[in-house]
C-alpha cells in the first residue's frame, strides 16, 4: 500500500531589487530558479508520486511551482493556485491542507512562510531541525511529512518528518 505524505516546500529566492515592485509579483532571482531546479531534481530521485499540488498564487511561489512541475512531469490540471496560501495564517493551511487532502496520497503545498513554518511544527510529531543559520524552512527548502498507512490530516503531531532538506545540503554534493 502506497504511504501518505503531505510535502511542504517554501518558495525559492526571490528578487527584491525593484522597490517599486509588489510583494507578491516578486520574481525568483537566478539563485532562486537554480535551487528550485535542484530541489526538483531530489524529489524526482526520491521518487515522489505527487498527486496534487496546491500553490500560492505569488509569483515567486508560481515560478517555484513550473519548475517543480516541469523536472516531475506534474500535468497542469493537478495544479491549483489557492489564493488563501498567501500570508496564511496556520489555521488558515491547515484548512486548506483538510480540504485538499481527501482522497490523495501525496500532496504538495507551495507557499511562504512564517506559515509554513508553523504547519510544519505542527503536524510534525518531532520537532524539526533548524539550520546553521537558526531557520526552519529556507528558501526552496522541501519537509517531508510522512503519514504512513493513514490519510493526511492536518491534526497535531500526526505525521513522521521524514526529510528536511534545504538547497544548501545538497549542493555540497553537486
Amino acid at each position: 500500500m502506497q504511504e501518505h505524505q503531505l510535502i511542504i516546500m517554501r518558495h525559492a529566492k526571490s528578487d527584491w531589487s525593484e522597490e517599486d515592485r509588489s510583494d507578491f509579483d516578486r520574481p525568483l532571482t537566478a539563485r532562486g530558479r537554480k535551487a528550485a531546479k535542484l530541489m526538483s531534481k531530489w524529489l524526482k530521485q526520491k521518487q515522489y508520486r505527487i498527486d496534487r499540488i496546491i500553490c500560492s498564487p505569488a509569483l515567486r511561489a508560481k515560478q517555484t511551482c513550473q519548475l517543480v512541475s516541469k523536472e516531475l512531469g506534474i500535468p497542469q490540471n493537478s495544479i491549483l493556485l489557492e489564493t488563501g496560501i498567501y500570508e496564511a495564517s496556520l489555521n488558515n493551511l491547515r484548512s486548506l491542507v483538510s480540504q485538499h487532502s481527501e482522497g490523495i496520497h501525496t500532496l504538495l503545498i507551495i507557499g511562504h512562510n512564517p506559515g509554513l513554518d508553523q504547519l510544519l511544527c505542527y503536524l510534525s510529531k518531532d520537532p524539526p531541525p533548524v539550520s546553521s543559520s537558526g531557520k526552519l524552512l529556507t528558501t526552496a527548502a522541501v519537509a517531508i511529512l510522512n503519514y504512513g498507512n493513514a490519510a493526511i490530516t492536518a491534526n497535531p503531531l500526526q505525521a513522521q518528518l521524514q526529510y528536511l532538506v534545504r538547497p544548501n545540503d545538497l549542493s555540497k554534493f553537486q
